[in-house]
């Protein structure tokens, strides 16, 4: 029998049905096995291009309009022509989770410059439209990671400069977040936790980090990580309850006496840390973080609610 994938906050319980998904490749939808794309894809060659990972409920893509608002954001930072309209977008979505019968899934996104003519990184040699590709997957977060929680380890790899590769851009790029979790997990941790280049805390490889302080709810200031859909909403909900939320800069020591500890992101939504580099926080969930949790599903019902699908 098939076990739980172990994937830190992306924990979850395989599912048989997934063999045999229908995937979305541009606009056309393919068997699993027979879904491709070509090596001269840009997003093969060079990870030249952007992705949104989206969770449906009840029929229903939540937050689709923040998650196309970051989409075309990051395709307009890169210079690149996404080469449909959000309404088209949107109807490819649906197309692939109504084809696979799925009222609950997890999908993900992926939009790359398209085919170029020969291995080279200039995007004039690019000679195809851009390649999207639609994979909707029958995969829930493993239940315990919500109340259980997750260990974190601060490794050497720092979320850089803006300038350098500038960490808000959703990209195909994704090393810097790769060799992060390739350290953490070899220090016997879920998930990576990463410091920017001042050394305070920034984020982790995937996901986003807070902290709780005597009622008060910490995250980064956001500078050098991405601009994340569930961390703004749960900024948000944090608001909207009256419950203080800051974004600043915070080191290790303060996470290392933090009261409780969490992460949020799209696939798990919000789930607890109970450990940062061997410093227990909490054995499992806490109260501030059970709050929040109840809180963020309650934004989700009312946005699946108030959302019509074409």
């Amino acid at each position: 029998m098939a076990q739980a994938a172990s994937l830190g906050t992306h924990g979850h319980a395989p599912d048989p049905r997934n063999d045999t998904i229908l995937i979305n490749v541009n606009g056309v939808l393919k068997p699993r096995g027979e879904a491709m794309v070509s090596v001269f894809d840009s997003g093969f060659m060079l990870g030249d291009g952007v992705w949104e990972g989206l969770r449906v409920h009840g029929g229903r893509v939540a937050f689709l309009d923040q998650h196309f608002d970051r989409l075309w954001e990051g395709a307009k930072a890169i210079f690149m022509d996404l080469g449909v309209t959000r309404a088209e977008l949107e109807q490819r979505l649906y197309d692939t989770i109504d084809a696979n019968g799925m009222d609950h899934c997890h999908i993900r996104l992926m939009v790359t410059r398209g085919l170029r003519s020969t291995p080279y990184q200039d995007p004039r040699v690019v000679v195809s439209p851009a390649t999207i590709v639609i994979i909707a997957e029958h995969k829930d977060p493993l239940p315990e990671t919500a109340t259980r929680g997750i260990r974190l380890f601060t490794v050497h790899v720092r979320r850089g400069y803006p300038d350098v590769q500038d960490p808000r851009l959703n990209s195909h790029s994704k090393l810097n977040c790769i060799t992060a979790c390739i350290q953490a997990t070899q220090a016997g941790a879920d998930e990576a936790l990463m410091l920017d280049p001042h050394g305070f805390v920034a984020t982790c490889n995937s996901t986003h980090f807070f902290i709780v302080r005597r009622g008060e709810v910490w995250t980064s200031s956001g500078d050098y990580c991405l601009d994340g859909i569930t961390r703004r909403n749960v900024i948000n909900v944090c608001k909207a309850a009256g419950i203080p939320v800051f974004e600043k800069n915070f080191s290790l020591t303060q996470v290392y006496g933090a009261d409780e500890a969490f992460v949020t992101g799209t696939f798990a939504g919000v789930a607890p840390v109970t450990s940062v580099d061997g410093r227990v926080l909490s054995d499992g969930r806490g109260p501030m973080v059970e709050r929040l949790q109840g809180l963020y599903r309650e934004l989700i019902a009312r946005d699946v609610a108030g959302r019509g699908r074409p």
